[in-house]
């Protein structure tokens, strides 16, 4: 053991803990993430403390020692726990508890139990590891299940059976799977054997639940870890179909196509080299999810999937719903990002005008460059001398809308007539020619025709209102 287990027990709040303990005279631990971290050297703001007794009348004890308010203390009387911030960290109290669970529900029985019991229900052996915070052994490391050498050795193991771990609770499948990809951790090949024997189970885990868990996964260093483990044990199919179905290479007279899955991966490893963003690689993993709806192979063309970022855009929608992710402007970006995906793809195969940079500018708006990052994840060839090229023309694109976006301020476009001086020049009320009349300026300013000012457009929209009969203050609708 390199660390200390008393540099572990620096934090203060560990010492307060104790005098409580010693003065209700209950034993108490920390236990779970905070230790494990500790040994990984990783950074927790996550304490966990088991009480063999009551952990939420050890929270109020602990609070009212170092003057927290009892009103500032989050208390769960249906789960015993409590919970309250201090000096940066989330600190939790609950008493230890064994658990039974019924078949239909991953909502345990739960009765009081040992320290014992409680390291008997949790997900994970590099979870059990605990150190006492009583009177009788202040200190003591208490390792029953050696998580620490699964922490030395790399491995993901369940304490006890793994098939009665993951039936019990199968969003612990999730969670293996998840700190596998988060820690690059391999899972012990009984449990993986486990997870794919109870993959069935995952059904009866709330979409919100196994959300909260894709995303952690999503945001790994390489997330493309964690989706090939749920490939392998079955997982995907039922958590998401729709990437599940990107799988398999098709051929037809020697023709095939690129496996859709794995270019995913790839493109999501990629974007994650480059941001954190959260929804950027939800983009990433989207950007192809209409490819097995469009797929048709056309004799002497080959495999073809033609409109498949308007297919996969309109499908975002429905994803998110069923992921239970946020259907607000989160959603709306993602979309955007899966319809946008191929234009600056088409762009670099031609010669670059500067109206089809501005209509680039005008669609994309804000979110241009996360959707350039996108674009050039995109590019996965086994070429190199393609790969290289491309990205060489992605880089003149990027100088062009620069260059463009200066001169023109076409992102988040505001025309400079307004379809309210429309009506007050021509005395019109709402009606059919104030859109006429704006949507030519638009795309005068887009082809560039105009540049974008309010002169010029002015000038632009009295031509335009002469080619449909009207005359400043000519009463039309």
């Amino acid at each position: 053991m390199k660390q200390s287990v008393s540099d572990l027990l620096k934090h203060d709040i560990f010492h307060v803990i104790h005098s409580c303990s010693v003065e209700m005279q209950i034993d108490s631990y920390v236990i779970g993430g905070y230790v494990r971290d500790f040994f990984l050297g990783r950074e927790s703001k996550d304490i966990d403390i088991v009480a063999i007794g009551s952990g939420i009348d050890l929270a109020k004890a602990v609070a009212e020692k170092i003057g927290i308010a009892e009103k500032t203390i989050a208390v769960f009387k249906n789960y015993g726990t409590a919970m309250f911030h201090y000096k940066g960290f989330d600190i939790e109290f609950v008493g230890a508890r064994k658990e039974s669970y019924n078949n239909d529900s991953r909502n345990p029985i739960v009765k009081e139990g040992s320290l014992q019991d409680d390291q008997n229900r949790r997900d994970f052996t590099i979870n059990t590891l605990a150190v006492s915070l009583s009177e009788k052994n202040y200190g003591e490391f208490i390792d029953p299940f050696s998580g620490l050498n699964d922490l030395n050795n790399k491995i993901i193991r369940t304490p006890l059976e793994p098939d009665t771990t993951f039936s019990d609770d199968p969003l612990r499948i999730m969670r293996a799977i998840r700190f596998s990809t988060q820690l690059n951790f391999s899972i012990e090949p009984k449990t993986l054997f486990s997870i794919k024997q109870q993959s069935h189970r995952i059904l009866i885990v709330s979409k919100e639940r196994i959300t909260e868990e894709l995303n952690k996964i999503i945001l790994c260093k390489q997330p493309s870890i964690g989706f090939q483990l749920m490939d392998v044990t079955d997982i995907l199919p039922k958590v998401l179909p729709w990437i599940a179905d990107l799988q398999g290479v098709d051929t037809i007279n020697g023709n095939k196509h690129k496996d859709n899955f794995y270019h995913t991966l790839e493109v999501l490893d990629k974007i994650s080299e480059h941001s954190s963003n959260l929804w950027l690689r939800w983009a990433a993993l989207l950007h192809d999810v209409g490819k097995p709806k469009t797929k048709k192979y056309i004799e002497g063309q080959g495999w073809t999937f033609y409109q498949h970022e308007l297919v996969g855009a309109k499908m975002v929608p429905k994803i998110f719903r069923e992921m239970r992710l946020p259907l607000n402007e989160k959603m709306e970006y993602v979309k955007k990002l899966v319809y946008l995906h191929l234009r600056p793809i088409a762009l670099i195969e031609e010669h670059v005008t500067d109206s089809a940079i501005r209509r680039l500018l005008f669609d994309a708006g804000d979110d241009i460059d996360d959707l350039m990052l996108l674009c050039e994840a995109d590019v996965t060839s086994k070429n190199q001398n393609k790969v290289r090229r491309l990205l060489k023309n992605f880089e003149s694109v990027r100088l062009k809308l620069k260059e463009i976006e200066d001169k023109d301020r076409i992102r988040n476009f505001q025309p400079p007539i307004s379809g309210e001086l429309i009506m007050d020049t021509f005395n019109l009320q709402a009606c059919r020619e104030v859109g006429i009349i704006k949507n030519a300026i638009r795309e005068a300013i887009l082809d560039g025709v105009i540049p974008n000012n309010y002169e010029e457009a002015y000038l632009f929209m009295l031509k335009e209102a002469e080619k449909i009969g009207l005359t400043s203050k000519n009463k039309l609708c």
